[in-house]
């Protein structure tokens, strides 16, 4: 049997292994999935990124499927109904900081022609490949997360700090925060 390295973070069960080897640090450019992980970085502010990955699937169904036109048009008794759902974290100012977020990400894609465009170009369209070799040196924001962070608040984004940021860019793939010698950054 073959042992994989990795990340030590994600050696808590199959779901976070899963997650780390086949989404984690990957290069997103689809704006339907940046969304997902838009929607589900703002919920995991202040929470644990497993207690949201379990949730997950919740969330999609709460979410129309991360469908951001859908959500933009989310009204008052769809956020009620959201508040009742235990499948999801039942946070009002998250909830309404989602609806908020899909106005914000459809404006962005106007003016841009996608929201990949946009966040995209802070990178000049390429991924960040960071060269940790311990999980204590990896940061929870940086200069780059501070200032996407700043110009998304600009644009009417909410939970959109530095340190939200920051796991969303590594969630997609802006930036590759593997270790040195975890499997996934050494076959990249």
């Amino acid at each position: 049997m073959e042992t994989k390295i990795r990340c030590n973070w994600c050696e808590k069960d199959d779901l976070y292994r899963d997650y780390h080897d086949n989404e984690w640090g990957y290069p997103v450019y689809d704006d339907n999935k940046l969304f997902e992980f838009l929607v589900l970085e703002t919920f995991q502010a202040g929470l644990s990124w497993y207690t949201i990955l379990k949730k997950r699937e919740n969330f999609r169904k709460a979410f129309a499927q991360f469908n951001y036109l859908k959500v933009a048009q989310f009204e008052e008794e769809k956020i009620q109904e959201l508040m009742q759902d235990a499948g999801i974290i039942r946070n009002q100012l998250k909830i309404r900081g989602t609806i908020a977020n899909a106005i914000a990400f459809i404006k962005v894609r106007e003016e841009f022609g996608s929201f990949s465009n946009y966040i995209w170009k802070f990178t000049d369209g390429m991924p960040i490949n960071n060269n940790f070799k311990k999980l204590s040196e990896i940061p929870a924001t940086s200069p780059l997360s501070e200032s996407i962070s700043k110009d998304l608040k600009k644009r009417g984004f909410k939970f959109v700090g530095s340190t939200v940021i920051y796991a969303h860019m590594q969630a997609t793939g802006m930036v590759n925060d593997h270790i040195e010698n975890c499997w996934r950054k050494t076959s990249k």
